[in-house]
This record gives C-alpha cells, sequence and structure tokens, in this order.
C-alpha cells in the first residue's frame, strides 16, 4: 500500500521524455545555472561511468579530464536542473561500470565506438558479397 502511494507522489516528478544514453557513452549534459536572477546553461561533458537507482532517484556519473585531472560529476537523472543530454558518442562496454577508467592516464582512458551501419553502407557490403559469390576462386598450377 505505502509503496503504490509512493510511485504515485513520484509520478509527478518524473520527466516525460527520459534521454535514451548508455554506460559508454560520450555526452554533453546541459545543466540550468541561476546567476542572480539571469538563468544560463552550462555544458559538462564527458563519458557516462555509471548509473543507479530507479524512478525519480535516478542518477548516472559523467567523468572527463580537466587539465591533467579526472573530473566526476552525479547527476539526477528527472531534476529540472538538467535542460537535456545530448548524446555526441557511443562506446563499446562490456560492463555496468566502468570504474576502471579512474586507474587509467591519455590514450588508455578512450573507448571503441560503437558502429550503426547506414543503408548505404549496407548495400555497398552486401554489394560485395554478391561479386565474392559469383567469382571462382584462383587455383594456382604447378
Amino acid at each position: 500500500m505505502s509503496q503504490q502511494i509512493l510511485s504515485h507522489v513520484e509520478a509527478s516528478s518524473l520527466k516525460t521524455e527520459v534521454p535514451q544514453f548508455a554506460i559508454g557513452d560520450t555526452v554533453d549534459v546541459h545543466t540550468r545555472i541561476l546567476e542572480g536572477e539571469k538563468e544560463r546553461l552550462q555544458i559538462f561533458s564527458g563519458v557516462v561511468i555509471a548509473r543507479s537507482g530507479s524512478g525519480s532517484r535516478e542518477m548516472f556519473t559523467v567523468r572527463r579530464i580537466v587539465g591533467g585531472e579526472g573530473v566526476e560529476r552525479k547527476f539526477p537523472l528527472h531534476s529540472p536542473k538538467i535542460a537535456k543530454v545530448e548524446v555526441k558518442r557511443s562506446g563499446v562496454t562490456r560492463r555496468a561500470k566502468l570504474y576502471y577508467l579512474r586507474d587509467r592516464i591519455g590514450k588508455s582512458v578512450r573507448l571503441r565506438e560503437k558502429r550503426e551501419e547506414t543503408p548505404a553502407q549496407a548495400a555497398v557490403a552486401a554489394k560485395k558479397a554478391a561479386s565474392k559469390v559469383g567469382k571462382k576462386p584462383a587455383v594456382s598450377k604447378k
């Protein structure tokens, strides 16, 4: 009973359009900053290394390197302070948490990029496969 009441109260604070991103993605997080009476957007860009929680308590952690130092920041996913989350590139990962990136330095921090095949690239690959099927393998004479 109390769980149903809690979920009903939380439903009002959830965002209707939740940004779609995964662990290992390089994202730009646009946060609203209030300076006096003015409001501006500040962009924090980095790699998503963790997601945790559920519902209105869902959080994600973004890591970037600034001046040779690693900086991590945790953001609540459904916060009104977050204007938008923009995915710059998708990374290939096999883990749910990328805490091992904290120990890495330089180029070893980079993740492989997840490549999505466009329809044009699929057509070229199909054409190459069809041309290979029609040819007979070369036999050397000795």
